[in-house]
Formats: structure tokens, C-alpha cells, sequence
């Protein structure tokens, strides 16, 4: 099974594209938020404690992440590959999903990186809260909180990547069949 792992940071497009890549390549799309916000919805344990951590607007704790993120990945097995969409999100999340891929067999087959400048994130966070419906969409101090916490803890999360394996960084400016086309040459190619 394929892994592939697109990160960059909050309205950067990256669900977006993956759910596009999901169609094309016959891969599920794992989106770890789609999967908290299933989990507190249904009231499930895990997610009691992770809405507890993101009303409070911070990253749900790494080793909660990594019981979730077994079980998303073994739920999964069977599939042709899969695309981890905004996950890892910290250093010690690199090293979670590492060993929790080693310990079934599996490893990643290409990380990409979507780049986006911060005042065009915030438009698109903007945008997104007048469609989604979503209620962690509606505050803008959310969304530069999300923005910040990025840049403080994933990016360091992606560098990390790039000393480990090949993290291949795309332009996140354009319209979504523009950077699909992007995703789509890099995918191919690898």
C-alpha cells in the first residue's frame, strides 16, 4: 500500500486536492480533522477529548493522535494506498507515524508540501467560514491561532521530514486545477 502525506498549513488547499487525488488515484483520502470532527460528533471516547483540546484552539496530544491514527491505518489496509492530508503536524508526530508505519510494513512513498503565503490563507479562511458551516470556521482569531500554530510547530514538523526523506514543495498560489495539475506531475513522476 502507498502512503503519500500532503501538509501545509490551514486553507492552503490541501483537502481540497486530496480529495481530488482521491478520485484519480483510487487512494483514501485520511483526513485526521474529517476524523476528530466524526469522532465527537458520534460522542466516541476519543473524541470527548480531542473537542476538549480544539474549543481550546490547541493541537489534540500526540500519543490521543496516535491511537486514532492506528486505527484510521488499519481500517484502511486493504485500500490500493492512502493520502494522510495535514498529518503530521508536530515533530514527535513524524516519529508516531514512522514507527506506527514500520510496526505493520508500510512507509511513505512521497510527502508533498503545499506553500501559501499568510495574508492569502487568511482570505481563504474567510472565504471557507462563509461556505462551510463548520463552527471552528467561524472565528477569525481561530483562524490566525491555526495560522500560528503552524508556522510554531508544523513547519519545524515538516523540515524534520525533509531530513528523513524527499519533501517535494509546491507553490499553494493558483486556481485548484492549476495546482491539481502540480500534485498530479509530482505524483506521476514518483
Amino acid at each position: 500500500m502507498d502512503i503519500l502525506l500532503i501538509t501545509g498549513p490551514p486553507y492552503s488547499g490541501k483537502g481540497t486536492q486530496c480529495e481530488i487525488l482521491e478520485t484519480e488515484l483510487g487512494y483514501a483520502h485520511i483526513s485526521t480533522g474529517d476524523r476528530i470532527r466524526e469522532e465527537k460528533a458520534r460522542q466516541t471516547p476519543i473524541g470527548k477529548q480531542m473537542q476538549e483540546y480544539e474549543e481550546k484552539g490547541e493541537l489534540v496530544p500526540d500519543e490521543v493522535m496516535e491511537e486514532l491514527l492506528e486505527r484510521i491505518i488499519l481500517e484502511h489496509q486493504q485500500e490500493k494506498g492512502i493520502i494522510l492530508d495535514g498529518y503530521p503536524r508536530t515533530i514527535p508526530q513524524v516519529d508516531t507515524l514512522l514507527r506506527i508505519l514500520r510496526r505493520n510494513g508500510l512507509s511513505i512513498s512521497h510527502t508533498i508540501n503545499i506553500n501559501v503565503p499568510a495574508e492569502v490563507l487568511l482570505e481563504r479562511a474567510k472565504k471557507r467560514a462563509e461556505t462551510s458551516g463548520r463552527l471552528d470556521d467561524q472565528n477569525a482569531n481561530t483562524h490566525l491561532k491555526r495560522i500560528t500554530i503552524f508556522e510554531k510547530e508544523t513547519r519545524p514538523a515538516i523540515r524534520y521530514l525533509e531530513t528523513l526523506m524527499p519533501v517535494t514543495q509546491v507553490d499553494g498560489l493558483g486556481t485548484i486545477p492549476e495546482i491539481t495539475e502540480k500534485l498530479r506531475h509530482i505524483v506521476q513522476q514518483a
